[in-house]
Protein backbone atom coordinates (compact mmCIF):
# COMPACT_ATOMS: atom_id res chain seq x y z
CA UNK A 1 0.00 0.00 0.00
CA UNK A 2 1.12 3.60 -0.52
CA UNK A 3 0.01 6.55 0.53
CA UNK A 4 0.17 10.18 -0.45
CA UNK A 5 -0.53 12.82 1.20
CA UNK A 6 -1.47 17.01 -0.30
CA UNK A 7 -2.23 19.54 1.89
CA UNK A 8 -4.93 22.52 0.03
CA UNK A 9 -5.73 25.45 1.97
CA UNK A 10 -9.17 24.05 2.53
CA UNK A 11 -8.99 20.31 2.59
CA UNK A 12 -6.48 17.36 2.48
CA UNK A 13 -6.44 15.07 -0.16
CA UNK A 14 -4.78 11.47 0.39
CA UNK A 15 -4.06 8.84 -2.71
CA UNK A 16 -4.45 5.53 -1.66
CA UNK A 17 -2.66 3.12 -3.70
CA UNK A 18 -2.40 -0.95 -3.56
CA UNK A 19 -4.20 -2.83 -1.33
CA UNK A 20 -5.81 -1.77 2.26
CA UNK A 21 -6.29 -4.77 4.74
CA UNK A 22 -5.27 -6.04 8.08
CA UNK A 23 -1.44 -5.57 7.53
CA UNK A 24 -1.90 -2.07 6.15
CA UNK A 25 -5.10 -0.55 7.81
CA UNK A 26 -2.93 0.81 10.55
CA UNK A 27 -0.45 3.03 8.44
CA UNK A 28 -3.70 4.54 6.87
CA UNK A 29 -5.10 5.02 10.09
CA UNK A 30 -1.89 6.43 11.28
CA UNK A 31 -1.58 9.04 8.39
CA UNK A 32 -5.23 9.71 8.61
CA UNK A 33 -4.70 10.49 12.62
CA UNK A 34 -1.89 12.25 11.90
CA UNK A 35 -3.96 14.81 9.66
CA UNK A 36 -7.08 15.12 12.47
CA UNK A 37 -4.60 15.89 15.09
CA UNK A 38 -2.80 18.34 13.24
CA UNK A 39 -6.58 20.08 13.51
CA UNK A 40 -6.92 19.26 9.72
CA UNK A 41 -10.82 18.06 9.50
CA UNK A 42 -11.63 17.88 5.81
CA UNK A 43 -10.09 14.89 4.40
CA UNK A 44 -10.63 13.45 0.56
CA UNK A 45 -9.68 10.17 -0.21
CA UNK A 46 -8.49 9.38 -3.71
CA UNK A 47 -9.02 5.68 -3.82
CA UNK A 48 -8.28 5.63 -7.70
CA UNK A 49 -5.57 3.10 -7.35
CA UNK A 50 -6.91 1.01 -4.50
CA UNK A 51 -7.55 -2.34 -5.45
CA UNK A 52 -8.51 -3.92 -2.52
CA UNK A 53 -10.05 -2.88 0.94
CA UNK A 54 -10.67 -5.30 3.95
CA UNK A 55 -13.26 -4.94 6.54
CA UNK A 56 -10.30 -3.46 8.69
CA UNK A 57 -9.72 -0.68 6.00
CA UNK A 58 -13.10 0.37 6.21
CA UNK A 59 -13.47 0.37 10.12
CA UNK A 60 -10.08 2.90 9.28
CA UNK A 61 -12.71 5.31 7.06
CA UNK A 62 -15.96 4.77 9.46
CA UNK A 63 -13.74 5.82 12.22
CA UNK A 64 -11.72 9.65 10.75
CA UNK A 65 -15.89 9.85 9.35
CA UNK A 66 -16.70 9.55 12.78
CA UNK A 67 -13.88 11.60 14.15
CA UNK A 68 -14.18 14.71 11.31
CA UNK A 69 -17.74 14.83 11.95
CA UNK A 70 -18.06 15.19 15.11
CA UNK A 71 -18.56 18.51 16.38
CA UNK A 72 -19.30 19.73 12.94
CA UNK A 73 -15.28 20.07 12.41
CA UNK A 74 -15.84 18.77 8.31
CA UNK A 75 -15.65 15.07 7.30
CA UNK A 76 -13.87 12.40 5.06
CA UNK A 77 -15.35 12.04 1.26
CA UNK A 78 -14.34 9.67 -1.63
CA UNK A 79 -13.13 10.27 -4.99
CA UNK A 80 -12.32 7.99 -8.00
CA UNK A 81 -13.92 5.12 -6.39
CA UNK A 82 -13.22 2.10 -8.12
CA UNK A 83 -16.20 -0.65 -8.77
CA UNK A 84 -14.78 -3.62 -6.63
CA UNK A 85 -14.26 -0.75 -3.76
CA UNK A 86 -18.03 0.71 -4.23
CA UNK A 87 -19.69 -2.53 -4.18
CA UNK A 88 -17.30 -3.57 -0.99
CA UNK A 89 -18.22 -0.58 0.56
CA UNK A 90 -22.37 -0.75 -0.37
CA UNK A 91 -22.22 -4.67 1.15
CA UNK A 92 -21.02 -3.05 4.41
CA UNK A 93 -23.50 -0.09 4.50
CA UNK A 94 -21.42 2.23 4.58
CA UNK A 95 -22.31 4.33 1.35
CA UNK A 96 -24.73 6.69 3.21
CA UNK A 97 -21.91 7.61 5.14
CA UNK A 98 -19.67 9.06 2.84
CA UNK A 99 -19.69 11.60 0.08
CA UNK A 100 -18.53 9.83 -3.15
CA UNK A 101 -17.17 12.02 -6.61
CA UNK A 102 -16.54 10.91 -9.52
CA UNK A 103 -13.32 13.12 -9.63
CA UNK A 104 -10.48 14.92 -6.76
CA UNK A 105 -11.09 18.29 -8.38
CA UNK A 106 -15.41 17.86 -7.43
CA UNK A 107 -14.38 16.43 -4.23
CA UNK A 108 -11.98 19.11 -3.58
CA UNK A 109 -14.73 21.97 -4.66
CA UNK A 110 -17.20 20.72 -1.90
CA UNK A 111 -15.19 22.10 0.43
Amino acid sequence: MEINHTEFKRCDVVKVSGRVDSATAPRLAEKLNEIMDAGRFRIVLDLQDLDFISSAGLRVLIGAQKTCKRYNRGEVVLANVQPNILSALDLAGFTPFFKIFDDTVSAVGNF
